[in-house]
């Protein structure tokens, strides 16, 4: 007697087992590619952010060449991966010291005050700057860090302070190769004797990374941290006086 193959059960089985099986398949493909894809993108995405970091630690101690006056001018390559690279910054230092005057016999405050400017990459709701002499990051969440320590020194009761004032207006987006130049302009340094009291103020939207090496780096304590004008001013009253040496350096940067 002849079995019909087409009312098996053993066919029912095997029609069921390959139905289980492409439906495994296609909700497996189904994840991958929900999930997967976002999780590579983010991959990518860090990835170009840490190379944008990396970029502007390379960027920084050339044009800190300009700003100490040991180059004339510096041209450095950076990787664009997308979003913007400008010459822009609302940003200022200003400069507050108790200085002793010996004609009058007492203390007198003398103040500078100047805007600084920046180089900053905007990427991914990231910013990435070179601001005065060090390098900076801003996240999303607000948090900012410092990524290379700017060129403010004290040793032997002397305090160097230096003024990176960029100009510029130029601005680039996309992805690709482009190169910053930045020209020396007018150069000099401030000096001040027998200063017995320093305060800095600082408003910049890296202004709580200012505040963390102005307090770790040079011993400053916060006097006032201001989230609305993102702002942060730090001071120190010295035991023994000492010398202020603020080192003006204009520059004009150019992005091509």
């Amino acid at each position: 007697m002849k079995n019909n193959f087409t009312k098996s059960d053993d066919a029912v089985s095997e029609m069921v087992d390959y139905s289980i099986i492409l439906s495994i398949i296609l909700l497996a493909t189904g994840i991958i590619v929900v999930a997967g894809v976002p999780m590579l993108e983010h991959m990518q995405e860090t990835q170009h952010t840490e190379n944008i970091k990396q970029s502007f630690k390379v960027l920084a101690p050339n044009v800190n060449k300009v700003v100490f006056g040991n180059a004339p001018a510096q041209s450095v390559e950076l990787k664009m991966h997308g979003g913007s690279l400008s010459v822009t910054g609302n940003n200022y230092i200003n400069i507050s010291m108790q200085v002793w005057n010996n004609s009058a016999g007492s203390s007198e405050t003398l103040s500078f005050g100047k805007k600084m400017g920046n180089v900053e990459n905007d990427f991914q709701d990231t910013l990435i700057s070179y601001e005065n002499s060090g390098v900076w990051a801003r996240y999303s969440s607000g948090d900012s860090i410092m990524l290379a320590q700017p060129r403010f020194t004290y040793a032997n009761n002397v305090l160097a302070i230096p003024d990176a004032s960029i100009s510029g207006s130029s601005s680039v987006s996309g992805s690709g190769l482009v190169r910053v130049t930045a020209d020396a302009g007018r150069r000099s340094i401030e000096s001040y004797q027998n200063v017995s009291e320093v305060n800095i103020t600082i408003t910049s939207d890296y202004f709580e990374a200012w505040e963390r090496y102005l307090n770790e780096h040079l011993g400053m304590s916060t006097i006032e941290l201001n989230e609305t004008t993102q702002t942060v001013l730090a001071g120190k009253i010295y035991t023994e006086n000492i010398d202020v040496y603020i080192v003006k350096a204009a520059m004009d940067v150019t992005i091509d």
